[in-house]
């Protein structure tokens, strides 16, 4: 099924798609259409009537749209990081953690939390003391660590002590500070 199937379905709801049906849209689909087969095959997984396997199988297909949508960005995307990383977050606590999935293992999350920031906890304190005489820019980067950072008190739960976990506690200190 090609993207253009798509448009001539108007109304089309994807919600109703089957997860074949969508997965081989989202193969085909760029833009916007990735963001609503993203959110259909999220629903698709918040929902609790479904086996739990299959709600996996939901929350795969919405990283997988939400993933395209970051290959085809310019530069880096902190709302499709933010989404994945939230996503899979949820998956983790709410149908388990997974070790033998990189997706659903909270160590591979935690890991790809820290690859995506760009301060350390230490730098992004400091400018945080002095936010508001910031350059838009850089308040606009100390958000993006705050939003990234979102749900670290709930993955450090996850993770046995070490030195990931410390950087990890560290974060959740320091995006208290954050504008």
């Amino acid at each position: 099924m090609s993207s253009d199937a798509y448009r001539e379905e108007p109304g089309s709801d994807l919600s109703t798609w089957t997860l074949d049906k969508l997965q081989m849209f989202i193969h085909d689909a760029c833009g916007q259409q990735l963001e609503t087969a993203r959110v259909a095959a999220q629903g698709h997984a918040y929902n609790s009537s479904h086996p739990q396997e299959a709600r996996r199988q939901w929350a795969k297909l919405s990283l997988l749209a939400n993933r395209r949508m970051l290959d085809n960005a310019e530069g880096r995307s902190v709302r499709e990081a933010q989404q994945d990383f939230m996503l899979r977050m949820w998956v983790i606590d709410r149908l388990g953690p997974d070790d033998t999935d990189p997706d659903w293992s909270p160590e591979a999350l935690a890991s790809d939390t820290l690859d995506a920031l760009t301060f350390t906890p230490t730098q992004a304190a400091g400018l945080a003391e002095g936010w508001r005489d910031l350059p838009i820019e850089q308040i606009r980067e100390l958000r993006w660590h705050k939003n990234l950072t979102a749900y670290l008190e709930c993955l450090v739960g996850y993770l046995a002590p070490g030195p990931v976990r410390e950087r990890l506690v560290a974060w959740t200190a320091t995006r208290q500070l954050l504008p």
